[in-house]
């Protein structure tokens, strides 16, 4: 749609109406540019052609990789927007993550909670709805301060100045991004799975993440106690959720199927078998088990056939059966192989630390069966990255027989070792890492899961510090409105961010010359303008 376009359709419209004085066909089309996504399900549409275009163009260049950060609130997804745009010109590449973690410890009427599915479920497709209204929003104030410029380049006669503002109003690239969004382990059966997804795609969500851990036995990917299903019963959620982007229209919506297996070594059930070598077997296969006498059976043994010999499942006494140790990594690629046979579309592997020698040895196995399999992975917060990656030099340094006589592996995290060349060496994986992996084990995705959770702890520890201390107001100034200023941060102007300008547009639209208007020359937001 094109700003003259959209002109000459409203136009059309108001000449068929004898009686809609005082509308003019402008600023119709002005607000119809403003708020070009009606609905969720529009965003929805839009958004999964987007990743689609992205998958392919990673498929054909690892290099093409996208990122996300977690946003806990719609304020904080916008700002994370509008900086990316002001920072790279684009968000070409660049999406939100709603991070199910963030929602239970700071989203849930019941108050903090730990990341375990108690959390009321709607919670989350109020997130995503609440985000792409802040987005929406965003994008209809970036617009009506160009139609402002406009406004003025037309009465100054400018007729550069008004050409250019056309073709940037024609050309806008919206704030509306993807959203990968954390349904958890479904929050129940499949039934419950494909409502609640039903909900997040009305939302806008054109990609859901679910993961292969039992509903009311749901952890933290990076903490103990992860409880997994047969492969059977997370097939039926994948499923579930595909139904619910067909039925809604959303064709190309994106599933990520998550396994919690590397960390988890229990499971609930015994799976179905039908016959040798079938899923459930393959499941079942990595039980630990003990041969049993037949004659010799305990009261409420549990017995499975294996290779024509009864085994005893070791059963704790919460009733989880228990896998054999170090059965993790092939778990985890049965389960990936097997969700992208049934549906899936793209991977997550929850890891006990980033490393790409492991990542990549398990996706080397994927892409055995499946040749194109790629990874959204978690740069999680979980991780001491400071501390993994200085460990990951030491240990490929004393491969190489350097000299590691100045350095304490256990204490590499020391400030002690800030300013040497192992910790300059592990900074600069750091920095490359999304890069590598991107390239060495097939991840198409990179997000940091919580990553603003801990920069509002730390900005409101580091203001608190400073404005009940010495420092007073000067610690507000200098820590914050100074920098706002100098760095250009939009919301400096926090009445323009809230939607003051947009309102004074609406007002115009609405009254004309009779409009009472906030901005005006005593409003002190123009103290800004310098």
């Amino acid at each position: 749609m094109t700003y003259h376009s959209e002109i000459a359709k409203a136009g059309e419209l108001l000449g068929g109406q004898q009686d809609w004085d005082g509308i003019a066909a402008e600023s119709v089309a002005r607000m119809r540019l403003q708020n070009r996504f009606q609905t969720g399900l529009d965003i929805a549409r839009y958004t999964a052609k987007i990743m689609r275009e992205d998958m392919a163009a990673y498929d054909a260049d690892p290099a093409n990789y996208t990122q996300s950060l977690g946003c806990w609130h719609g304020f904080i997804g916008q700002q994370k927007m509008i900086s990316i745009k002001k920072h790279f010109g684009t968000t070409k590449g660049r999406y939100l993550y709603l991070s199910g973690w963030m929602v239970a410890a700071l989203r849930s009427e019941f108050g903090p909670l730990p990341d375990q599915s108690m959390h009321e479920k709607t919670s989350v497709p109020a997130l995503i709805e609440e985000l792409y209204t802040f987005l929406r929003q965003a994008d209809a104030r970036e617009l009506g301060m160009m139609f402002r410029e406009l406004d003025a380049a037309k009465a100054a006669g400018d007729a550069v100045a008004t050409h250019r503002l056309l073709h940037k109003i024609d050309e806008y690239e919206t704030h509306v991004v993807p959203i990968i969004a954390d349904i958890d382990a479904g929050f129940g059966n499949a039934e419950a799975t494909y409502l609640l997804a039903r909900k997040f795609i009305e939302a806008g969500a054109c990609c859901i993440q679910i993961e292969n851990q039992v509903s009311d036995e749901k952890q933290c990917g990076h903490q103990d106690g992860k409880v997994t299903v047969p492969h059977e019963d997370f097939l039926a959620k994948i499923r579930a959720v595909r139904y619910a982007f067909l039925e809604l229209g959303v064709d190309d919506g994106i599933i990520v199927a998550r396994t919690d297996s590397l960390g988890a070594g229990l499971t609930k059930q015994i799976a179905y078998s039908r016959e040798a070598g079938d899923i459930g077997d393959l499941y079942n296969g990595f039980l630990d088990c003990d041969p049993v006498d037949p004659a010799a059976l305990g009261h409420g043994d549990v017995l499975i056939s294996r290779d024509g010999k009864l085994v005893r499942p070791k059963r704790l006494p919460s009733n989880l059966y228990q896998f054999r140790a170090g059965t993790g990594e092939d778990r985890c690629v049965l389960d990936c192989i097997t969700a992208l046979q049934n549906g899936a579309d793209l991977l997550w592997i929850e890891t006990e630390k980033p490393h790409i020698g492991q990542i990549g040895g398990m996706v080397s196995r994927i892409r055995e069966v499946i040749p194109n399999a790629k990874l959204v992975y978690n740069n999680s917060p979980s991780f001491n990255w400071t501390l993994n990656f200085r460990q990951q030099v030491f240990d490929a340094w004393e491969k190489e027989g350097r000299d590691l006589s100045a350095y304490d592996r256990a204490k590499l995290m020391s400030v002690d070792y800030d300013g040497t060349d192992l910790a300059a060496e592990a900074d600069e994986r750091i920095r490359t890492f999304q890069k590598d992996a991107a390239r060495e084990a097939g991840i198409f995705h990179h997000l940091i899961t919580l990553p603003t959770y801990h920069t509002a702890a730390l900005s409101t520890d580091n203001l608190a510090k400073e404005y009940f201390g010495d420092q007073g107001m000067l610690g507000y100034v200098k820590g914050v409105q100074r920098q706002e200023i100098r760095q250009g941060i939009a919301c400096v102007k926090h009445q323009n961010m809230a939607g003051s300008d947009l309102g004074d547009d609406h007002k115009e639209y609405f009254a004309g010359e009779a409009a009472l208007k906030a901005g005006g020359a005593h409003n002190t937001m123009n103290q800004f303008a310098a």
